[in-house]
């Protein structure tokens, strides 16, 4: 009797080897579900915690507070010091960060060459393992004295009266923290450079434009997803730096400055701004870890204070991250 017209068996008899594929399956869905049940728990933690605080200090007073003394009297839980700490220190090391990681990937991506790529990118991303209390270290002995060395001098110099640095500051701390997100910024954006197809530089260069034309008209604007993503991304790990900025930057927060007004409308004097970056800046990071090593007794509304800072913090970077998606998603391009 013939098989001819029987479909043969593809499949085969695949006997261990299913078994090992079904195994492979059930260990990366546990993989992922441990990942989610991790995230889940942390969440739990600080919400069930950050609720015990919330029942003794009022949102309202913990959220709009000018001072932080969880140990001293008279006993105080403001968030708005540590906040404010926060934002200097971020908005100093994104100052460094985003201007030199972006032309650091506009260099690698359009005018390095393959062999000058593959020395310095790895080099770039080496800065990226350097422990983070290296850089702390780094800051307080070598940042402070070159930049107080620069401060004596502009003051001989240009006889100006500007204030020479404590040991721990925001100014130190900021690029300290600048540099560590450098590598972030500069690997994502050098990647979403990457991506854009080649023949819309060609097109540029087929109308008379410059390599350098051609890379901020055309190339960073259609990189412009990625290079947003990479911001972010980087805004949101100097927010959540710990152990440079708590050897930096000290454990005092800063003082609020003064509101004034001119013609109805607040503001805050920019002197008084810049002066807070010369002085200790602690953040919220700092602020945990100085009550997680304190004398402060568990249980206690100072020591939930800390879960009540951490759902701060998670909010924000959570908010960012979720901005970072947004921004990809809507300006994201998609070549064939």
């Amino acid at each position: 009797m013939s098989n001819e017209g029987q479909a043969p068996d593809l499949a085969g008899d695949r006997g261990f080897r299913s078994v090992r594929e079904s195994a492979y399956k059930y260990a990366l869905a546990g993989c992922a579900v441990l990942s989610v049940l991790t995230t889940v728990s942390i969440i739990g933690v600080l919400v069930l915690d950050a609720a015990q605080f919330f029942a003794e200090v009022p949102v309202l007073e913990f959220l709009t507070g000018t001072t932080f003394s969880p140990n001293l009297e008279p006993v105080s839980f403001g968030v708005l010091p540590l906040v404010l700490g926060t934002i200097l220190i971020t908005i100093g090391a994104g100052a460094l960060a985003l201007p030199t990681g972006v032309l650091t990937a506009i260099y690698l991506s359009e005018y390095a060459s393959d062999r000058t790529r593959s020395i310095l990118k790895p080099m770039l991303e080496v800065l990226a393992g350097v422990p983070t209390v290296v850089y702390g270290y780094f800051a307080i002995v070598y940042v402070t004295p070159a930049l107080n060395t620069v401060i004596t001098g502009l003051n001989g110099l240009l006889g100006t009266g500007f204030e020479t640095l404590g040991l721990f500051n925001g100014l130190s701390a900021s690029i300290v923290v600048g540099i560590m997100i450098i590598p972030m910024v500069s690997s994502i954006s050098e990647d979403a450079m990457s991506s854009v197809p080649d023949s819309l530089r060609e097109a540029g260069y087929g109308l008379g434009a410059t390599k350098f034309n051609v890379s901020l008209t055309i190339v960073v604007p259609a990189a412009v997803s990625g290079i947003a993503s990479s911001f972010i991304l980087a805004i949101s790990r100097a927010i959540g730096e710990t152990m440079a900025v708590v050897l930096a930057a000290g454990s005092q927060p800063p003082d609020i400055p003064p509101v004034q007004q001119a013609f109805g409308i607040p503001y805050v004097a920019p002197a008084d701004v810049i002066g807070l970056f010369t002085e200790s800046s602690a953040t919220m990071t700092v602020a945990m870890v100085n009550i997680a090593q304190g004398d402060i007794s568990g249980g206690s509304t100072a020591y939930q204070s800390l879960f009540a800072i951490g759902l701060t913090l998670f909010v924000i970077t959570l908010a960012m991250n979720v901005v970072s998606d947004l921004v990809a998603s809507r300006y994201r391009e998609v070549y064939e």
